[in-house]
């Protein structure tokens, strides 16, 4: 007959089975949550790089590549058609403002200056001999003049006699009409020679200007050949560096054809290249950033070129100090422009994650977790950009390149 199992052995029996179930209960959470670890996507916080939002100051910026010039640079070209006869500078020297740096061959110049030496003498001698010419001629009229003065006095006091005697019935009528047209034809004479010591003086003394103004026109193309003389001695305008030579001893050269450039050493402007999308955002005087070795200066546009080339826009950039140490001629650099700025904004570093202005899908840090999140980003530069909506101070945005994790609505971020 069988025997009644007691209730302490019951009691003991259910015990053990409900430990059992939680002992298997706990197993299968355990082994799902570490399966649910091992299959589920994450990142460690050392793998990725993380903006926190803040308030501060935020400027819209045009990203442009630039090249460090020189503030003032002079071309130096030939005077003119000649060969090079010596030189005496080399490319990538610095030089004193007088500084010979090279010759020029001058032989053509001098036989000029020779030439013109002569004429010049020539219109010497010229206006002397008509100046001698026309002393002569007034001094022979003007003698010929008194003559006719004194047959002029004569002839009036022959006609005077003539008169008083032809009034007594003592001269003939004949008479009295020579002795008359004889003190008529000596005045006609006097003013003949009057009129022609006039005209003697007048041209004479055109011919005499006519002299002088050619010797003029000899002596300024004489000083012009000076100082083409003087050119073929070519020298450096001011302190500076030689920056390039056309160094090919006897080489012939036309005239105007550059043979050196000399630049200011220690002042220097940027000239910046940006696509011609930007040209409509661009204007004199806007500020500027270049960066160059985590060193920023500032500056700002002061020409903007006219022209584009292969679908860029270049502008001059002058600095606020443009005799930087830092800077030097053809140094790279980079070339931020402001086209806007706000004081105070939300503003979070810029990054890979971020897509530039508009609204956008990023992650926030979530207890430990990376949640996306849309937001919407206005200005921005290569540094910063502003959070317009979807995030507010404080917040950690995960700013690096997570394009693999993207399909994700949030991911892990462990320590």
């Amino acid at each position: 007959m069988d025997q009644a199992i007691s209730h302490d052995t019951l009691k003991n029996r259910r015990r053990k089975t409900i430990l059992l179930l939680a002992a298997a209960a706990i197993s299968v959470t355990g082994a799902a949550w570490a399966v649910n670890r091992l299959i589920s996507p994450g990142v460690s916080l050392g793998e990725i790089r993380v903006g926190e939002v803040r308030v501060g100051a935020i400027d819209n910026t045009i990203n442009a590549a630039g090249v460090v010039i020189p503030v003032h640079e002079e071309q130096l070209s030939s005077p003119n058609q000649s060969r090079i006869s010596k030189v005496i500078a080399k490319a990538g020297q610095q030089v004193r403002a007088g500084e010979l740096l090279m010759l020029l061959d001058d032989h053509s110049i001098r036989l000029a200056i020779d030439n013109l030496r002569e004429q010049v003498s020539q219109q010497d001698v010229k206006g002397q001999l008509l100046a001698m010419e026309m002393e002569s001629n007034l001094k022979k009229i003007a003698s010929e003049m008194e003559l006719l003065e004194l047959d002029l006095q004569s002839n009036k006091v022959k006609l005077a006699r003539y008169q008083k005697l032809g009034a007594i019935g003592i001269t003939s009528a004949v008479d009295l009409q020579a002795a008359e047209l004889a003190v008529k034809r000596n005045e006609v004479q006097l003013r003949q020679h009057k009129e022609s010591l006039n005209d003697t003086r007048r041209t004479t003394q055109s011919n005499v200007e006519a002299a002088r103004l050619q010797k003029s026109i000899y002596q300024k193309q004489m000083e012009a050949q000076q100082r083409l003389l003087e050119q073929t001695q070519v020298k450096a305008p001011f302190d500076g560096l030689l920056t390039w030579m056309l160094a090919d001893e006897g080489a012939s050269v036309n005239t105007g054809q550059l043979i050196a450039k000399v630049s200011e050493l220690n002042n220097f402007k940027v000239e910046a290249t940006v696509s011609d999308f930007y040209a409509r955002y661009l204007s004199p005087g806007q500020k500027v950033r270049v960066e160059y070795s985590g060193q920023i200066m500032p500056g700002e546009v002061q020409t903007i070129l006219p022209e584009i080339q292969n679908g860029t826009v270049k502008l001059i950039v002058v600095l606020d100090q443009a005799n930087h140490p830092s800077l030097r001629h053809k140094l790279r650099v980079e070339v931020n422009i402001i086209t806007e700025q706000k004081a105070r904004s939300l503003i979070v570093e810029n990054g890979p994650a971020i897509g530039g202005k508009g609204r956008q899908d990023v992650y926030v840090l979530e207890d430990g977790k990376a949640v996306k999140r849309s937001v919407e980003i206005g200005l921005g530069d290569s540094k910063m950009v502003e959070v317009l909506q979807g995030a507010k101070a404080g917040d950690r945005l995960v700013i690096s390149d997570i394009s693999s994790l993207k399909h994700l609505n949030s991911f892990r971020v462990t320590q």
